[in-house]
């Protein structure tokens, strides 16, 4: 189930998409060991908005957006500029494509701070390249619930269901309309990635097939 020893493609950077609790950090962690590429994962814990984000949406969500955009593009700069192939928890799509959007429809984000996000973010995102491979973590409300629920995170627990749903929703439609690159959709409904050694083989399949042409 290996890749190539030789990566004549020159694969830099491999992006994990998917909704809060879909097992982003948990799948990126795995495939980082199997292939030897090197992690990056959101840093929920050292995020000085991300608390005050959940208890007020309203207040600190312009500012929580241009910190998580600010921080992925850096981390895409990095990338680029070493010589390592690179697996990372989350894209800056989201952050542009669904949540932003989302806070704005929810009356969570004003109209002036939404479209001050998304013109910076058009700027910034001439700046890098889209991913040689998304990977698109698609799961249930109840599945996502129940793993939010498990892992047990304090400052997630004022998560509101209906904010999860209408992620949910924002994903679906901007993974059906995805065009900047190769796209791999895993259903965590059905396959236990983290918990089960086959549902894993099956994902490394899929993604040696979409990045080699093969089944190793």
């Amino acid at each position: 189930m290996s890749a190539p020893a030789n990566n004549s493609l020159n694969i830099k950077h491999i992006a994990i998409a998917g909704n809060i609790g879909s097992g982003k950090t948990t799948l990126a962690a795995k495939l980082a060991k199997h292939y030897g590429w090197k992690a990056h994962y959101e840093d929920v814990d050292r995020n000085p908005y991300l608390v005050d984000f959940y208890e007020d949406m309203h207040r600190w969500s312009f500012n929580l957006q241009i910190y998580f955009l600010n921080n992925r593009i850096r981390h895409l700069i990095d990338i680029y500029d070493g010589n390592e192939t690179v697996i990372q928890d989350r894209t800056i799509y989201e952050d542009a494509y669904i949540f932003a959007p989302n806070l704005l429809a929810m009356g969570l984000m004003s109209k002036r701070d939404y479209d001050n996000y998304t013109s910076f973010f058009e700027s910034l995102k001439k700046l890098v390249k889209p991913p040689d491979l998304l990977i698109y973590l698609k799961a249930s409300v109840p599945t996502l619930v129940g793993q939010i629920e498990k892992r047990g995170r304090e400052y997630e627990e004022n998560i509101r269901l209906d904010y999860i749903k209408r992620l949910n929703e924002y994903y679906n439609k901007w993974i059906a309309g995805y065009n900047e690159g190769l796209i791999l959709e895993v259903d965590v409904n059905t396959c236990n990635f983290a918990e089960n050694d086959e549902d894993l083989a099956l994902v490394i399949n899929a993604i040696n097939a979409k990045l080699y042409g093969l089944f190793r």
